[in-house]
Protein backbone atom coordinates (compact mmCIF):
# COMPACT_ATOMS: atom_id res chain seq x y z
CA UNK A 1 0.00 0.00 0.00
CA UNK A 2 1.31 3.49 -0.95
CA UNK A 3 2.44 5.64 2.43
CA UNK A 4 1.61 9.31 2.42
CA UNK A 5 4.89 11.38 3.13
CA UNK A 6 3.07 14.04 5.59
CA UNK A 7 0.68 16.35 5.22
CA UNK A 8 1.49 19.75 3.41
CA UNK A 9 2.00 21.86 6.34
CA UNK A 10 5.18 24.28 5.18
CA UNK A 11 5.81 26.65 2.06
CA UNK A 12 7.79 25.69 -0.58
CA UNK A 13 8.37 21.94 0.62
CA UNK A 14 7.38 19.41 -1.72
CA UNK A 15 3.58 18.28 -1.55
CA UNK A 16 2.47 14.77 0.18
CA UNK A 17 4.38 12.34 -1.91
CA UNK A 18 3.24 8.51 -2.31
CA UNK A 19 5.57 5.87 -1.04
CA UNK A 20 7.06 2.49 -1.78
CA UNK A 21 4.57 0.17 -0.10
CA UNK A 22 8.53 -1.49 1.05
CA UNK A 23 11.63 -2.17 -0.15
CA UNK A 24 11.38 -4.98 -1.88
CA UNK A 25 8.97 -3.59 -4.43
CA UNK A 26 11.51 -0.68 -5.15
CA UNK A 27 14.35 -3.05 -6.05
CA UNK A 28 12.14 -4.98 -7.57
CA UNK A 29 11.16 -2.07 -9.99
CA UNK A 30 14.60 -1.24 -9.97
CA UNK A 31 16.14 -4.23 -11.08
CA UNK A 32 13.27 -4.82 -13.70
CA UNK A 33 14.09 -1.29 -15.59
CA UNK A 34 17.82 -1.88 -15.51
CA UNK A 35 18.24 -5.11 -16.53
CA UNK A 36 16.03 -5.28 -20.02
CA UNK A 37 15.87 -6.92 -23.47
CA UNK A 38 19.55 -5.18 -24.11
CA UNK A 39 21.30 -7.31 -21.77
CA UNK A 40 20.18 -9.97 -24.31
CA UNK A 41 20.78 -8.87 -27.08
CA UNK A 42 23.19 -5.73 -27.10
CA UNK A 43 25.98 -6.58 -24.39
CA UNK A 44 27.09 -10.31 -25.54
CA UNK A 45 27.11 -8.61 -29.12
CA UNK A 46 29.44 -5.33 -28.60
CA UNK A 47 31.53 -8.38 -26.52
CA UNK A 48 32.07 -10.31 -29.86
CA UNK A 49 32.15 -7.39 -32.31
CA UNK A 50 35.14 -5.89 -29.68
CA UNK A 51 37.62 -8.94 -28.98
CA UNK A 52 35.61 -11.00 -26.56
CA UNK A 53 36.62 -10.38 -23.05
CA UNK A 54 38.12 -7.17 -24.00
CA UNK A 55 35.57 -5.46 -24.21
CA UNK A 56 34.94 -5.96 -20.88
CA UNK A 57 37.80 -3.49 -19.81
CA UNK A 58 36.55 -0.25 -21.10
CA UNK A 59 32.60 -1.88 -20.03
CA UNK A 60 33.74 -1.71 -16.54
CA UNK A 61 35.88 1.21 -16.43
CA UNK A 62 32.57 3.01 -17.74
CA UNK A 63 30.80 1.43 -14.97
CA UNK A 64 32.67 2.09 -12.51
CA UNK A 65 33.59 5.72 -13.39
CA UNK A 66 30.34 6.98 -15.05
CA UNK A 67 27.69 4.36 -14.45
CA UNK A 68 27.73 3.73 -10.88
CA UNK A 69 28.33 8.16 -10.12
CA UNK A 70 25.43 8.99 -12.19
CA UNK A 71 23.16 6.61 -10.86
CA UNK A 72 24.03 7.68 -7.72
CA UNK A 73 23.26 11.12 -8.74
CA UNK A 74 19.92 10.35 -9.94
CA UNK A 75 18.95 8.71 -6.93
CA UNK A 76 19.92 10.84 -4.53
CA UNK A 77 18.57 14.28 -6.61
CA UNK A 78 15.70 12.28 -6.91
CA UNK A 79 14.80 11.70 -3.45
CA UNK A 80 15.96 14.61 -1.78
CA UNK A 81 13.75 17.20 -4.26
CA UNK A 82 11.05 14.61 -3.95
CA UNK A 83 10.35 15.34 -7.94
CA UNK A 84 10.00 14.01 -11.43
CA UNK A 85 12.89 14.65 -13.85
CA UNK A 86 11.22 18.66 -14.21
CA UNK A 87 10.56 19.43 -10.79
CA UNK A 88 14.23 18.64 -9.60
CA UNK A 89 16.05 20.41 -12.35
CA UNK A 90 13.80 23.54 -12.50
CA UNK A 91 13.72 23.60 -8.37
CA UNK A 92 17.55 23.80 -8.19
CA UNK A 93 16.89 26.42 -11.05
CA UNK A 94 14.45 27.71 -13.06
CA UNK A 95 16.37 27.71 -15.75
CA UNK A 96 17.01 24.46 -15.73
CA UNK A 97 13.73 23.26 -16.93
CA UNK A 98 14.54 22.31 -20.18
CA UNK A 99 16.90 19.07 -19.01
CA UNK A 100 14.04 17.59 -17.46
CA UNK A 101 12.08 18.13 -20.83
CA UNK A 102 15.05 16.98 -23.10
CA UNK A 103 14.88 13.53 -20.19
CA UNK A 104 11.10 13.32 -21.31
CA UNK A 105 11.67 13.70 -24.79
CA UNK A 106 14.47 10.88 -24.72
CA UNK A 107 12.00 8.74 -22.80
CA UNK A 108 9.76 9.41 -25.07
CA UNK A 109 11.37 8.38 -28.01
CA UNK A 110 13.06 5.17 -26.36
CA UNK A 111 9.74 4.27 -25.52
CA UNK A 112 8.48 4.84 -28.60
CA UNK A 113 10.09 1.44 -30.21
CA UNK A 114 11.17 -0.33 -27.02
CA UNK A 115 7.47 -1.54 -27.26
CA UNK A 116 7.49 -2.47 -30.60
CA UNK A 117 10.17 -5.09 -29.68
CA UNK A 118 7.59 -6.39 -27.32
CA UNK A 119 5.12 -6.46 -30.27
CA UNK A 120 7.75 -8.68 -32.09
CA UNK A 121 7.79 -11.29 -29.00
CA UNK A 122 4.35 -11.73 -28.69
CA UNK A 123 4.09 -12.71 -32.16
CA UNK A 124 6.89 -15.35 -31.76
CA UNK A 125 5.55 -16.07 -28.34
CA UNK A 126 1.80 -16.90 -30.25
CA UNK A 127 3.17 -18.66 -32.53
CA UNK A 128 5.63 -20.82 -30.24
CA UNK A 129 2.19 -23.44 -29.71
CA UNK A 130 2.25 -24.36 -32.77
CA UNK A 131 3.17 -27.97 -33.92
CA UNK A 132 5.77 -27.87 -35.82
CA UNK A 133 7.43 -24.12 -35.14
CA UNK A 134 6.92 -21.83 -38.26
CA UNK A 135 10.39 -21.18 -38.50
CA UNK A 136 11.67 -24.82 -38.72
CA UNK A 137 11.30 -25.65 -41.96
CA UNK A 138 10.93 -23.79 -45.40
CA UNK A 139 7.01 -23.33 -47.09
CA UNK A 140 6.77 -24.83 -50.35
CA UNK A 141 5.35 -23.05 -53.49
CA UNK A 142 1.45 -22.81 -54.78
CA UNK A 143 2.09 -26.14 -56.71
CA UNK A 144 4.00 -28.01 -53.32
CA UNK A 145 6.65 -29.03 -55.83
CA UNK A 146 9.89 -27.15 -54.34
CA UNK A 147 10.40 -24.05 -51.49
CA UNK A 148 10.06 -20.90 -51.47
CA UNK A 149 13.11 -19.92 -53.13
CA UNK A 150 13.54 -16.91 -50.95
CA UNK A 151 13.72 -19.32 -48.23
CA UNK A 152 15.72 -21.52 -50.13
CA UNK A 153 18.60 -19.19 -50.14
CA UNK A 154 17.98 -17.94 -46.93
CA UNK A 155 17.11 -20.18 -44.00
CA UNK A 156 13.24 -21.20 -42.46
CA UNK A 157 14.52 -18.94 -39.14
CA UNK A 158 15.18 -15.71 -41.74
CA UNK A 159 12.49 -16.04 -43.94
CA UNK A 160 10.15 -16.48 -41.31
CA UNK A 161 11.19 -13.09 -39.33
CA UNK A 162 11.59 -11.11 -42.49
CA UNK A 163 8.88 -12.24 -44.55
CA UNK A 164 6.80 -13.19 -42.18
CA UNK A 165 6.51 -11.33 -39.19
CA UNK A 166 7.88 -8.51 -40.87
CA UNK A 167 7.02 -8.72 -44.51
CA UNK A 168 10.02 -6.21 -44.80
CA UNK A 169 10.50 -3.64 -47.89
CA UNK A 170 13.70 -3.95 -49.75
CA UNK A 171 15.03 -0.05 -48.30
CA UNK A 172 13.25 2.56 -46.08
CA UNK A 173 12.13 4.41 -49.01
CA UNK A 174 9.49 1.85 -49.61
CA UNK A 175 6.90 1.76 -46.68
CA UNK A 176 5.19 -1.53 -47.05
CA UNK A 177 1.79 -0.32 -45.53
CA UNK A 178 0.47 -1.64 -42.48
CA UNK A 179 0.93 -5.32 -41.03
CA UNK A 180 -2.10 -5.71 -39.56
CA UNK A 181 -0.60 -9.36 -37.59
CA UNK A 182 1.90 -6.50 -35.92
CA UNK A 183 -0.68 -3.98 -35.14
CA UNK A 184 -2.89 -6.50 -33.26
CA UNK A 185 0.53 -7.73 -31.73
CA UNK A 186 0.95 -3.73 -30.67
CA UNK A 187 -2.21 -2.90 -29.67
CA UNK A 188 -2.20 -6.08 -27.28
CA UNK A 189 1.49 -5.18 -25.92
CA UNK A 190 -0.02 -1.93 -25.45
CA UNK A 191 -2.84 -3.13 -23.33
CA UNK A 192 -0.57 -4.77 -21.23
CA UNK A 193 1.46 -1.81 -20.37
CA UNK A 194 -1.35 0.17 -19.35
CA UNK A 195 -3.00 -2.40 -17.21
CA UNK A 196 0.62 -3.21 -15.23
CA UNK A 197 0.96 0.12 -14.72
CA UNK A 198 -2.32 1.80 -14.25
CA UNK A 199 -2.45 1.31 -11.17
CA UNK A 200 1.26 3.24 -10.31
CA UNK A 201 4.29 2.11 -8.25
CA UNK A 202 2.41 0.43 -6.17
CA UNK A 203 1.49 -2.54 -8.47
CA UNK A 204 4.10 -2.30 -10.81
CA UNK A 205 7.56 -3.57 -9.09
CA UNK A 206 5.20 -6.81 -8.19
CA UNK A 207 3.70 -7.60 -11.74
CA UNK A 208 7.18 -8.80 -13.28
CA UNK A 209 10.30 -9.29 -12.02
CA UNK A 210 13.77 -10.71 -13.74
CA UNK A 211 13.59 -13.71 -11.82
CA UNK A 212 12.87 -16.17 -14.80
CA UNK A 213 15.83 -14.79 -17.36
CA UNK A 214 17.84 -16.88 -14.49
CA UNK A 215 15.64 -19.87 -14.55
CA UNK A 216 16.35 -20.01 -18.37
CA UNK A 217 20.26 -18.30 -19.12
CA UNK A 218 22.26 -21.80 -18.34
CA UNK A 219 24.93 -22.54 -20.62
CA UNK A 220 28.87 -22.64 -21.42
CA UNK A 221 30.51 -19.01 -21.53
CA UNK A 222 34.31 -18.45 -23.29
CA UNK A 223 35.44 -15.51 -22.99
CA UNK A 224 37.81 -14.16 -25.59
CA UNK A 225 40.61 -11.66 -24.72
CA UNK A 226 42.03 -8.98 -27.67
CA UNK A 227 43.80 -6.63 -26.04
CA UNK A 228 44.87 -4.55 -29.12
CA UNK A 229 41.12 -3.67 -29.77
CA UNK A 230 41.39 -1.26 -27.17
CA UNK A 231 43.08 0.93 -29.29
CA UNK A 232 39.56 1.58 -31.69
CA UNK A 233 38.01 4.66 -29.45
CA UNK A 234 34.51 3.00 -30.67
CA UNK A 235 35.19 0.58 -28.19
CA UNK A 236 35.08 3.20 -25.62
CA UNK A 237 31.80 4.99 -27.04
CA UNK A 238 30.12 2.04 -27.10
CA UNK A 239 30.59 0.55 -23.76
CA UNK A 240 30.18 4.01 -22.36
CA UNK A 241 26.46 4.34 -24.28
CA UNK A 242 25.69 0.67 -23.56
CA UNK A 243 25.96 1.48 -19.44
CA UNK A 244 23.57 4.74 -20.26
CA UNK A 245 21.05 2.78 -21.75
CA UNK A 246 21.37 -0.54 -19.72
CA UNK A 247 20.81 1.48 -16.00
CA UNK A 248 18.65 3.45 -17.83
CA UNK A 249 20.30 6.87 -17.22
CA UNK A 250 19.45 10.12 -18.27
CA UNK A 251 15.57 9.50 -19.18
CA UNK A 252 14.69 10.77 -15.57
CA UNK A 253 13.22 7.23 -14.63
CA UNK A 254 15.46 6.51 -11.78
CA UNK A 255 14.74 9.98 -10.53
CA UNK A 256 11.15 9.23 -10.73
CA UNK A 257 11.70 6.12 -8.66
CA UNK A 258 13.53 7.48 -5.69
CA UNK A 259 11.36 10.50 -5.79
CA UNK A 260 8.97 7.84 -4.03
CA UNK A 261 11.81 6.98 -1.55
CA UNK A 262 11.47 8.18 2.06
CA UNK A 263 13.97 11.00 2.56
CA UNK A 264 16.22 8.61 4.77
CA UNK A 265 16.32 5.78 2.30
CA UNK A 266 20.02 4.75 1.36
CA UNK A 267 20.05 5.69 -2.18
CA UNK A 268 23.69 4.86 -2.53
CA UNK A 269 23.46 1.69 -1.57
CA UNK A 270 21.03 1.24 -3.98
CA UNK A 271 22.95 2.86 -6.49
CA UNK A 272 26.08 0.46 -6.56
CA UNK A 273 23.36 -2.81 -5.19
CA UNK A 274 21.45 -1.91 -8.69
CA UNK A 275 24.11 -1.59 -11.32
CA UNK A 276 26.12 -4.36 -10.41
CA UNK A 277 23.32 -6.83 -10.42
CA UNK A 278 22.50 -5.35 -14.13
CA UNK A 279 26.28 -6.15 -15.12
CA UNK A 280 26.08 -9.38 -13.42
CA UNK A 281 22.98 -10.42 -15.28
CA UNK A 282 24.65 -8.92 -18.83
CA UNK A 283 27.36 -10.82 -18.57
CA UNK A 284 25.05 -14.03 -17.40
CA UNK A 285 23.30 -13.68 -20.14
CA UNK A 286 26.30 -14.11 -22.17
CA UNK A 287 26.24 -17.36 -21.32
CA UNK A 288 23.50 -18.97 -24.03
CA UNK A 289 24.41 -16.10 -26.71
CA UNK A 290 27.96 -16.96 -26.80
CA UNK A 291 26.68 -21.00 -26.84
CA UNK A 292 23.84 -20.86 -29.47
CA UNK A 293 26.21 -18.17 -31.67
CA UNK A 294 29.11 -20.91 -31.56
CA UNK A 295 25.96 -23.38 -32.49
CA UNK A 296 24.89 -21.55 -35.22
CA UNK A 297 28.43 -20.76 -36.34
CA UNK A 298 29.13 -24.59 -36.50
CA UNK A 299 26.18 -25.63 -38.43
CA UNK A 300 26.40 -22.61 -40.79
CA UNK A 301 29.61 -23.99 -41.79
CA UNK A 302 28.76 -27.56 -41.84
CA UNK A 303 25.56 -27.08 -43.96
CA UNK A 304 28.47 -24.88 -46.13
CA UNK A 305 30.91 -27.81 -46.24
CA UNK A 306 27.92 -30.51 -47.07
CA UNK A 307 26.63 -28.22 -50.14
CA UNK A 308 30.72 -28.11 -51.41
CA UNK A 309 30.68 -32.15 -50.81
CA UNK A 310 27.52 -32.50 -52.54
CA UNK A 311 28.44 -30.31 -56.13
CA UNK A 312 32.22 -32.23 -55.92
CA UNK A 313 30.11 -35.50 -55.91
CA UNK A 314 28.44 -35.20 -58.72
CA UNK A 315 30.39 -33.31 -61.10
CA UNK A 316 32.67 -36.09 -60.98
CA UNK A 317 30.64 -39.31 -60.05
CA UNK A 318 31.96 -39.65 -56.83
CA UNK A 319 31.17 -42.32 -54.24
CA UNK A 320 29.25 -40.53 -51.27
CA UNK A 321 32.54 -41.31 -49.13
CA UNK A 322 34.98 -40.06 -50.80
CA UNK A 323 34.29 -36.86 -50.12
CA UNK A 324 33.67 -36.32 -46.33
CA UNK A 325 34.25 -32.85 -44.21
CA UNK A 326 37.52 -33.63 -43.27
CA UNK A 327 39.29 -34.89 -46.13
CA UNK A 328 37.34 -31.91 -48.42
CA UNK A 329 40.48 -29.86 -48.65
CA UNK A 330 42.71 -32.85 -50.10
CA UNK A 331 40.11 -33.99 -52.66
CA UNK A 332 39.99 -30.39 -53.70
CA UNK A 333 42.94 -29.63 -54.11
CA UNK A 334 43.13 -33.27 -56.30
CA UNK A 335 40.55 -31.78 -58.45
CA UNK A 336 42.26 -28.57 -58.82
CA UNK A 337 44.89 -30.37 -60.07
CA UNK A 338 43.39 -32.83 -62.08
CA UNK A 339 40.65 -30.59 -63.57
CA UNK A 340 40.66 -27.05 -62.76
CA UNK A 341 38.47 -26.02 -65.55
CA UNK A 342 35.67 -28.18 -64.53
CA UNK A 343 36.21 -26.89 -60.50
CA UNK A 344 36.27 -23.54 -61.35
CA UNK A 345 32.88 -24.06 -62.85
CA UNK A 346 31.31 -25.22 -59.93
CA UNK A 347 30.01 -22.45 -57.55
CA UNK A 348 32.03 -23.58 -54.37
CA UNK A 349 31.64 -21.26 -51.52
CA UNK A 350 34.47 -20.40 -48.80
CA UNK A 351 33.48 -22.10 -45.60
CA UNK A 352 35.80 -20.61 -43.08
CA UNK A 353 33.90 -21.48 -39.29
CA UNK A 354 36.36 -18.33 -38.17
CA UNK A 355 34.24 -16.14 -40.95
CA UNK A 356 30.44 -17.77 -39.89
CA UNK A 357 31.93 -17.08 -36.10
CA UNK A 358 32.62 -13.80 -36.75
CA UNK A 359 29.20 -12.72 -38.52
CA UNK A 360 28.03 -11.31 -35.13
CA UNK A 361 24.62 -10.87 -34.70
CA UNK A 362 22.50 -8.06 -32.69
CA UNK A 363 19.60 -7.02 -31.71
CA UNK A 364 16.36 -8.92 -33.85
CA UNK A 365 18.85 -10.97 -35.98
CA UNK A 366 20.38 -12.78 -32.66
CA UNK A 367 17.38 -13.02 -30.94
CA UNK A 368 14.51 -13.86 -33.63
CA UNK A 369 16.97 -15.63 -35.95
CA UNK A 370 20.22 -17.31 -34.07
CA UNK A 371 18.02 -18.45 -31.18
CA UNK A 372 15.06 -19.40 -32.82
CA UNK A 373 17.64 -21.57 -35.09
CA UNK A 374 19.18 -23.20 -31.83
CA UNK A 375 15.68 -23.96 -30.59
CA UNK A 376 14.49 -26.16 -33.16
CA UNK A 377 17.04 -28.89 -32.33
CA UNK A 378 16.33 -28.56 -28.98
CA UNK A 379 13.99 -31.56 -27.28
CA UNK A 380 10.39 -30.42 -26.97
CA UNK A 381 11.50 -27.35 -28.97
CA UNK A 382 8.04 -25.54 -28.36
CA UNK A 383 8.84 -25.80 -24.54
CA UNK A 384 12.18 -24.06 -25.38
CA UNK A 385 10.19 -21.29 -27.32
CA UNK A 386 7.43 -20.25 -25.00
CA UNK A 387 10.07 -20.15 -22.14
CA UNK A 388 12.72 -17.92 -23.82
CA UNK A 389 9.79 -15.59 -25.45
CA UNK A 390 8.09 -15.41 -21.74
CA UNK A 391 11.72 -14.09 -20.47
CA UNK A 392 12.00 -11.52 -22.95
CA UNK A 393 8.36 -10.31 -22.68
CA UNK A 394 8.95 -9.92 -18.69
CA UNK A 395 12.50 -8.04 -19.47
CA UNK A 396 10.61 -6.12 -22.05
CA UNK A 397 7.47 -4.52 -20.20
CA UNK A 398 9.65 -4.13 -16.59
CA UNK A 399 12.04 -1.55 -18.53
CA UNK A 400 9.15 -0.46 -20.37
CA UNK A 401 7.52 0.33 -17.00
CA UNK A 402 10.28 3.12 -16.23
CA UNK A 403 9.90 4.69 -19.72
CA UNK A 404 6.19 4.99 -18.98
CA UNK A 405 7.09 6.20 -15.68
CA UNK A 406 9.43 8.75 -16.78
CA UNK A 407 7.03 10.32 -18.87
CA UNK A 408 3.93 10.47 -16.50
CA UNK A 409 5.43 11.21 -13.55
CA UNK A 410 7.11 15.12 -14.52
CA UNK A 411 3.43 15.35 -16.55
CA UNK A 412 1.47 14.87 -12.79
CA UNK A 413 4.07 17.37 -11.19
CA UNK A 414 3.54 19.91 -13.87
CA UNK A 415 -0.69 19.92 -13.23
CA UNK A 416 -0.95 20.44 -16.54
CA UNK A 417 -3.91 17.95 -16.91
CA UNK A 418 -6.84 19.14 -15.30
CA UNK A 419 -7.32 17.94 -11.65
CA UNK A 420 -10.71 16.16 -12.19
CA UNK A 421 -8.79 13.86 -14.43
CA UNK A 422 -7.75 10.34 -12.56
CA UNK A 423 -4.56 9.44 -13.23
CA UNK A 424 -5.77 6.29 -15.09
CA UNK A 425 -7.30 8.49 -17.57
CA UNK A 426 -4.29 9.98 -17.82
CA UNK A 427 -1.97 6.90 -18.34
CA UNK A 428 -4.84 5.75 -21.27
CA UNK A 429 -3.89 8.91 -22.94
CA UNK A 430 -0.36 8.61 -23.19
CA UNK A 431 -0.16 4.78 -24.12
CA UNK A 432 -3.01 5.54 -26.67
CA UNK A 433 -0.55 8.43 -28.28
CA UNK A 434 2.19 6.08 -27.61
CA UNK A 435 0.34 3.07 -29.72
CA UNK A 436 -0.58 5.39 -32.41
CA UNK A 437 2.54 6.92 -33.46
CA UNK A 438 4.58 3.56 -32.70
CA UNK A 439 2.66 2.51 -35.95
CA UNK A 440 4.60 3.39 -37.84
CA UNK A 441 6.87 0.47 -36.74
CA UNK A 442 4.51 -1.78 -38.26
CA UNK A 443 5.19 -1.08 -41.26
CA UNK A 444 7.17 -3.22 -44.05
CA UNK A 445 10.30 -0.70 -43.69
CA UNK A 446 9.26 -0.48 -40.04
CA UNK A 447 12.35 -2.65 -38.40
CA UNK A 448 14.43 0.11 -40.57
CA UNK A 449 13.03 2.58 -38.57
CA UNK A 450 13.32 1.26 -35.44
CA UNK A 451 17.19 0.68 -35.87
CA UNK A 452 16.84 4.59 -36.68
CA UNK A 453 15.93 5.29 -33.20
CA UNK A 454 17.58 2.16 -31.54
CA UNK A 455 20.64 3.77 -32.98
CA UNK A 456 20.32 7.27 -32.18
CA UNK A 457 17.90 7.92 -29.88
CA UNK A 458 19.46 6.38 -26.84
CA UNK A 459 23.50 7.22 -28.01
CA UNK A 460 23.80 11.08 -28.12
CA UNK A 461 20.85 12.52 -26.21
CA UNK A 462 22.17 10.37 -22.77
CA UNK A 463 25.61 11.43 -22.86
CA UNK A 464 24.63 14.81 -23.02
CA UNK A 465 21.88 15.27 -20.56
CA UNK A 466 24.09 13.26 -18.23
CA UNK A 467 26.70 15.38 -18.23
CA UNK A 468 24.78 18.57 -17.67
CA UNK A 469 23.68 16.55 -14.78
CA UNK A 470 26.65 15.71 -12.84
CA UNK A 471 28.07 19.37 -13.74
CA UNK A 472 24.34 20.82 -12.26
CA UNK A 473 24.60 19.16 -9.12
CA UNK A 474 28.38 20.00 -8.96
CA UNK A 475 28.72 23.54 -9.92
CA UNK A 476 25.01 24.90 -9.20
CA UNK A 477 23.41 22.80 -6.82
CA UNK A 478 27.24 22.05 -5.02
CA UNK A 479 28.58 19.58 -4.46
CA UNK A 480 28.93 20.53 -0.27
CA UNK A 481 25.25 20.90 0.06
CA UNK A 482 24.85 17.66 -1.66
CA UNK A 483 27.27 16.05 0.77
CA UNK A 484 25.33 17.68 3.32
CA UNK A 485 21.90 16.16 2.15
CA UNK A 486 23.34 12.60 1.77
CA UNK A 487 25.33 12.98 5.77
CA UNK A 488 21.45 13.79 6.34
CA UNK A 489 19.52 10.99 4.02
CA UNK A 490 21.96 8.33 4.66
CA UNK A 491 24.00 9.30 7.74
CA UNK A 492 27.69 9.76 5.73
CA UNK A 493 28.77 12.58 3.65
CA UNK A 494 29.82 10.15 0.26
CA UNK A 495 33.66 9.15 0.84
CA UNK A 496 36.68 10.01 -1.42
CA UNK A 497 35.80 8.01 -4.84
CA UNK A 498 32.37 9.91 -4.83
CA UNK A 499 34.00 12.98 -4.97
CA UNK A 500 36.50 12.00 -7.16
CA UNK A 501 34.60 10.62 -9.82
CA UNK A 502 31.15 12.83 -9.50
CA UNK A 503 33.58 16.12 -9.69
CA UNK A 504 36.12 15.41 -11.83
CA UNK A 505 36.40 11.74 -13.38
CA UNK A 506 32.89 11.12 -14.23
CA UNK A 507 32.03 14.64 -15.72
CA UNK A 508 35.48 14.39 -18.12
CA UNK A 509 35.04 11.28 -19.06
CA UNK A 510 31.54 11.77 -20.55
CA UNK A 511 32.72 15.25 -22.35
CA UNK A 512 35.33 12.93 -23.98
CA UNK A 513 33.21 9.94 -24.99
CA UNK A 514 30.67 12.86 -26.24
CA UNK A 515 33.15 15.04 -28.27
CA UNK A 516 34.59 11.46 -29.82
CA UNK A 517 30.95 10.32 -30.47
CA UNK A 518 29.96 13.35 -32.09
CA UNK A 519 33.48 13.88 -34.41
CA UNK A 520 32.94 9.91 -34.99
CA UNK A 521 29.52 10.09 -36.44
CA UNK A 522 30.33 13.49 -38.55
CA UNK A 523 33.13 11.75 -40.29
CA UNK A 524 31.18 8.07 -40.83
CA UNK A 525 28.45 7.24 -43.35
CA UNK A 526 25.22 6.64 -42.35
CA UNK A 527 24.14 3.51 -43.80
CA UNK A 528 21.87 0.52 -42.52
CA UNK A 529 21.41 -3.12 -43.31
CA UNK A 530 18.54 -4.16 -45.89
CA UNK A 531 17.06 -7.73 -46.48
CA UNK A 532 16.84 -7.63 -50.28
CA UNK A 533 16.34 -11.19 -52.01
CA UNK A 534 17.27 -9.90 -55.40
CA UNK A 535 20.99 -8.24 -54.36
CA UNK A 536 23.91 -10.42 -55.55
CA UNK A 537 25.00 -10.55 -51.87
CA UNK A 538 21.81 -12.24 -51.09
CA UNK A 539 21.37 -14.00 -48.03
CA UNK A 540 23.88 -11.35 -46.42
CA UNK A 541 21.74 -7.74 -45.69
CA UNK A 542 22.46 -5.62 -47.82
CA UNK A 543 24.50 -2.35 -46.57
CA UNK A 544 22.53 1.10 -48.22
CA UNK A 545 22.92 5.23 -47.39
CA UNK A 546 20.05 6.83 -45.76
CA UNK A 547 18.02 9.18 -47.46
CA UNK A 548 18.82 12.86 -47.13
CA UNK A 549 14.93 13.19 -45.35
CA UNK A 550 16.43 10.71 -42.88
CA UNK A 551 19.34 12.00 -42.06
CA UNK A 552 17.09 15.21 -41.30
CA UNK A 553 15.03 13.05 -38.91
CA UNK A 554 18.23 11.14 -37.43
CA UNK A 555 19.23 15.04 -36.18
CA UNK A 556 16.42 15.96 -35.10
CA UNK A 557 16.25 12.83 -33.10
CA UNK A 558 19.87 13.62 -31.56
CA UNK A 559 19.94 17.03 -31.28
CA UNK A 560 16.48 18.09 -30.14
CA UNK A 561 17.19 17.92 -26.75
CA UNK A 562 19.70 20.43 -26.78
CA UNK A 563 16.91 22.64 -27.93
CA UNK A 564 14.63 22.46 -25.88
CA UNK A 565 17.12 23.25 -22.50
CA UNK A 566 18.41 26.11 -24.85
CA UNK A 567 14.71 27.31 -25.39
CA UNK A 568 13.19 26.75 -22.20
CA UNK A 569 16.69 28.86 -20.57
CA UNK A 570 15.66 31.48 -22.66
CA UNK A 571 11.47 31.61 -22.30
CA UNK A 572 12.62 31.26 -18.61
CA UNK A 573 15.01 34.46 -18.75
CA UNK A 574 12.18 36.70 -21.08
CA UNK A 575 9.83 35.52 -17.91
CA UNK A 576 12.16 36.86 -15.58
CA UNK A 577 12.38 33.43 -13.30
CA UNK A 578 16.32 33.26 -13.43
CA UNK A 579 16.67 33.54 -9.76
CA UNK A 580 17.13 30.78 -7.75
CA UNK A 581 14.32 29.61 -5.33
CA UNK A 582 14.89 28.74 -1.94
CA UNK A 583 14.78 25.01 -1.16
CA UNK A 584 14.34 23.63 2.15
CA UNK A 585 16.62 21.70 3.98
CA UNK A 586 16.25 17.90 3.91
CA UNK A 587 15.58 17.69 7.77
CA UNK A 588 11.67 19.47 7.11
CA UNK A 589 11.12 15.92 5.04
CA UNK A 590 9.31 13.30 6.28
CA UNK A 591 11.57 11.04 8.04
CA UNK A 592 10.62 8.08 8.25
CA UNK A 593 12.49 5.17 6.84
CA UNK A 594 11.87 2.18 3.94
CA UNK A 595 10.51 -0.86 5.89
CA UNK A 596 12.81 -4.09 5.02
Amino acid sequence: MLQSDRPQSKPNIPPARSQWSNRIDYLLIMVGFAVGIGNIWRFPFLCQTYGGGAFLIPYFIALVFEGMPLMYVELSIGQRLRSGSIGVWSTIHPCLIGIGISAMFTAFTIGLFYNVIITWVLWYFLNSFQQPLPWQYCPLTEDHTEMVQECAESSPMAYFWYRETLNVTTSLEEGGGLQWWLVLCQCLAWIIVYICTSRGIETSGKVFTTTITITVIIANYIVLLQVEILKNPKVWMDAATQIFFSLGLGVGSLIAFSSYNPIKNDCERDAVLVSLINSATSLFAAIPVFAILGFKATLNFNVCMDRNILLLVNEFDAAEETVTRESYSDQLNMYNQSCPHRVSLLDLKECKLEDFLNEAASGPGLVFIAFTQAMVYMPVPQLWAILFFTMLLMLGLSSMFGYIEALLTPLLDLKIFPHSWPKEVIQALVCLVFMLLALTFTQGSGSYWLSVFNDFAGSVPLLFITLLEVLIVVYVYGFERFSKDMEFMIGRRPNFFWKATICVISPLMLAVVFVAYIVDQAMSALTYDAWNPHSDSFPKLEPLYYPAWMIFIIVLISGAGAVFIVVAALVQCLRGKTKRPHIPPPSEYDTETVQP
